[in-house]
């Protein structure tokens, strides 16, 4: 039986860090630098996060009202 290449997985697995670095980087660059031209997506981020405090905020009015 082959023995494994461990200097080979590791320097896959480092490359794969490094491209989505990377992209997680170049990503956030285009979101400086066009805030305008990203509305759709901070509006669909913008939804979810809101949904999740209306929904917290609901609970609190709730418990506000019974006091």
């Amino acid at each position: 039986m082959a023995k494994p290449n461990y200097q080979y997985e590791k320097r896959a697995r480092e490359l794969a860090k490094k491209k989505k670095k990377e992209e997680k980087l170049k990503a956030k660059r285009e979101r400086a630098l066009s805030p305008e031209g990203t509305e759709a997506a901070e509006g669909a981020e913008g939804d979810t996060a809101e949904g999740g405090e209306d929904g917290e905020g609901s609970t609190e009015t709730d418990g506000a009202t019974e006091n």
